[in-house]
């Protein structure tokens, strides 16, 4: 095989250049001596002996010699050529200052230039020739390979050359690259490296299948979502299978296998570009100070830590109720952030004594509460430990905040608690309700906070749609159920949800917390709404699988309180512009907080008896617009 064939020496290739400048030096000498003898032959001895000494110490220093021969590149040949300008230099000035004994001047401006042309043409080309045959004999070998793919890759910068090159040079790799593709149309036709550069039109990507193209690697990280759905759905109707590269710190020992080759996550497909904020302010705010994430084992409030780190608070508490994921989460922040200073706290928020012991402890002075119950079917079984968790857990953070001189309290909305149809949604509407009209009836004595010399803590909320990737969300569940074999289960055929990465998220979290001033419900342009079973079908194909034939999808029916597309604003409130295009505040109603706090605390009463129908009613007179979709509960409704 070619990848066998020992690499030369460096030791032989350093004399066979020597050999190689001695030759062609004597025949630059014959050249313009018109091939006379005697002529030739005077000083030429020592002519040979200063060209072999001096080449010896410019190979030496340059290294031109180091080079692998078959992996001959530019940088190379730019080597060699500066190698032979300088020893062309060098025999002029020896030629002007140093006479050689009775021979005289022989270094002549005519003979150095012939020389140097001769010498650069003919140790770059013996180079170039070595490093042909190597390809073509390798190429010849790899040929015979049945079951080598055939791929293309996208995209034709120095990323997409470097990558082409990696992939046909691996010496036991199953892929052959056999063409470009580019967006950029006027390079259709073209060759590169020696192979075709085809457009991204369907009738491109169709001939490239029609001469057996099985995959589409992605070198461009830069490529927009819309140009990647297209290129992608393009791909698929063609059969062709996408995947993309690792970046390179992720390449193991430096090197690149076609193992490592990465398929396109449905993250990636979001048909949005992702939100990005650049806000000093959030730098300033949250640089030294304390800081509480509720649910932080989770996995919005494991990613909400990892950001927060960045802007370097003095103390961040990770505060949880379980114990497992708590530790392992523990343990990879010690790993990977080893100057943060992070506590690890154990504590269920529904014990008000353990969170007073919290923030007596800790006094914090930032909380992001994300610790909720958000699995909507457990909710629908357990009204009552809904209401405790998300309604009760919530008031007792609020209070605690309140009485300790917490300046920001930033709450994890859910956009289910817009006209709410289940116990989930409806529970953490009752949520924001609580905290808004708290914060109402502070500002309302800030005057008195003052003069106590205490501030108001100012509470600001969050409300989002579907998160990809977090626990127990349709993405894990639909890979969990293909590495089973199928089938994928999809409530209903119509289902949407908007989706939005965790990253981003949380991005928007912490956004909110430095944007807030006290009493907002910020929603963001979440882009287009995505049917479930669109959903399904990407994920199957992006496992370079056929949905209906390799996996079927099922369709399960709405469970119970499930609806079938989710909203961003309620039917009363409207949405209010922010200093970035995409972030909104609802304009939702107000509520008298004395009121709302003794309806809380009879519905908290009555949860904690456990009463089912009872605790949804009281929901219900908390949130009227609540109308759940749960035949169990119709009497309430009614």
């Amino acid at each position: 095989m070619a990848y066998k064939i020992r690499i030369l020496p460096r030791w032989l290739v350093f004399l066979f250049d020597l050999f190689l400048v001695c030759c062609c030096l004597f025949l630059s000498r014959m050249l313009k001596l018109n091939f006379d003898w005697p002529k030739v032959d005077a000083g030429l001895r020592l002519m040979l002996l200063v060209v072999l000494v001096f080449n010896t110490a410019l190979f030496y220093v340059f290294k031109s010699y180091a080079g692998i021969i078959r992996y001959t590149n530019l940088e190379d040949a730019q080597r060699l050529v500066m190698v032979n300008a300088i020893a062309s230099f060098f025999y002029l000035v020896l030629n002007t200052f140093v006479p050689l004994f009775r021979y005289g001047s022989f270094f002549t401006l005519q003979i150095v230039t012939i020389n140097f042309l001769i010498t650069t043409f003919v140790i770059i080309f013996y180079r170039l020739a070595v490093r042909y045959c190597f390809n073509f004999y390798k190429s010849l070998s790899q040929n015979n390979k049945a079951n080598k793919k055939s791929v293309i890759v996208y995209d034709t910068s120095a990323d997409g050359q470097h990558i082409q090159k990696v992939l046909n040079s691996l010496p036991n790799g199953d892929l052959q690259v056999v063409a470009y593709l580019d967006d950029a149309f006027n390079t259709s036709g073209k060759m590169l490296e020696g192979l075709p550069i085809y457009n991204t039109s369907e009738a491109s990507i169709a001939k490239l299948r029609d001469e057996g193209v099985e995959l589409l690697i992605l070198a461009n990280k830069q490529i927009s979502k819309d140009r990647l759905n297209a290129l992608v759905d393009i791909c698929f109707t063609n059969g062709i299978r996408v995947q993309q590269v690792p970046a390179m710190r992720d390449w193991l020992n430096g090197k690149l296998d076609s193992q490592q080759l990465q398929d396109i996550k449905i993250e990636d497909l979001l048909e949005r570009e992702v939100i990005k904020i650049h806000n000093e302010a959030i730098y300033t705010q949250l640089k030294g100070r304390k800081i509480l994430v509720t649910g932080a084992a989770g996995s919005i409030g494991s990613e909400l830590v990892r950001q927060l780190i960045q802007y370097r608070p003095s103390l961040i508490i990770l505060c949880d109720k379980a114990e497992t994921p708590m530790h392992d989460f523990h343990l990879e922040i010690q790993d990977r952030y080893k100057n943060a200073n992070v506590k690890a706290y154990l504590g269920d928020i529904t014990d008000r004594q353990r969170m007073e012991h919290l923030f007596e402890v800790y006094n914090p002075q930032i909380v992001f509460h994300a610790a909720a119950y958000k699995h909507v079917p457990l909710m629908e079984d357990n009204p009552s430990i809904a209401v405790l968790n998300n309604v009760l857990g919530t008031k007792i953070l609020a209070e605690l905040a309140v009485a300790n001189d917490v300046e920001k309290f930033v709450m994890i909305s859910t956009d289910k608690a817009v006209n709410p149809t289940n116990i989930m949604g409806a529970s953490k509407r009752i949520a924001e309700i609580f905290t808004q009209s708290y914060y109402s009836y502070l500002a309302a004595d800030e005057n008195k906070n003052r003069q106590r010399g205490h501030h108001t803590t100012k509470f600001v909320t969050t409300r989002f749609g579907n998160v990809l990737g977090s626990n127990g969300s349709v993405i894990p569940r639909f890979k969990m159920q293909m590495e089973r074999g199928g089938p994928i289960t999809v409530t209903h055929p119509d289902i949407t949800r908007y989706f939005m990465t965790i990253p981003e998220a949380c991005l928007l979290v912490i956004e909110a917390g430095v944007m807030g001033g006290g009493g907002e419900i910020f929603i963001f342009d979440m882009g287009k709404p995505v049917k479930i079973v669109d959903l399904a079908r990407k994920v199957i194909k992006l496992a370079g699988k056929e949905p209906d034939i390799d996996i079927r999808i099922v369709f399960t029916g709405l469970r119970p309180g499930e609806k079938l597309y989710e909203e961003l604003l309620g039917t009363t409130e409207n949405a209010m512009p922010t200093y970035h295009e995409k972030i909104l505040i609802a304009d939702v109603q107000q509520y008298d907080f004395e009121v709302v706090e003794q309806k809380v605390d009879k519905l908290i009463k009555c949860a904690r008896q456990h009463y089912t129908l009872e605790t949804v009613h009281l929901m219900k007179d908390l949130v009227p617009e609540f109308i759940s979709n749960n035949l169990v509960y119709e009497k309430v409704n009614k």
